[in-house]
């Protein structure tokens, strides 16, 4: 299955032509924001070896960071809604945890 941006090469009898799935967002909005200058130059660098505009790679790399982040809160949230019931696991089943656990690490 091809990958979003990673080039398909189709043979052909003496050539090679590259294909490249492109994604659009559907809908988008600006947003300015200020970077430190290192910090800019590494996005430069990295937009350009990935032959990608700096707002696309900047795009990207938010919409990974809130999905990672957003996930990880409403974990945060399910487990203390499960603490807040009262809803904990026995020391039986800390131990056999605790016991699989450090089994697989030596």
């Amino acid at each position: 299955m091809p990958r979003p941006g990673v080039a398909q090469p189709r043979h052909h009898t003496n050539r090679v032509q590259l294909l490249y799935n492109v994604y659009t967002m559907p809908e988008s909005s600006v947003l300015t924001l200020r970077l430190d200058a290192k910090l800019k130059n590494q996005l430069d660098r990295l937009s350009k070896s990935m032959n990608r505009s700096r707002s696309f790679v900047a795009a990207q790399a938010i919409q990974e960071y809130v999905s990672v982040n957003e996930w990880q809160i409403n974990e945060i949230k399910k487990g203390l809604a499960e603490a807040d019931a009262g809803d904990f696991a026995t020391d039986e089943e800390m131990q056999q945890t605790i016991r699989r656990l450090t089994r697989r690490a030596r």
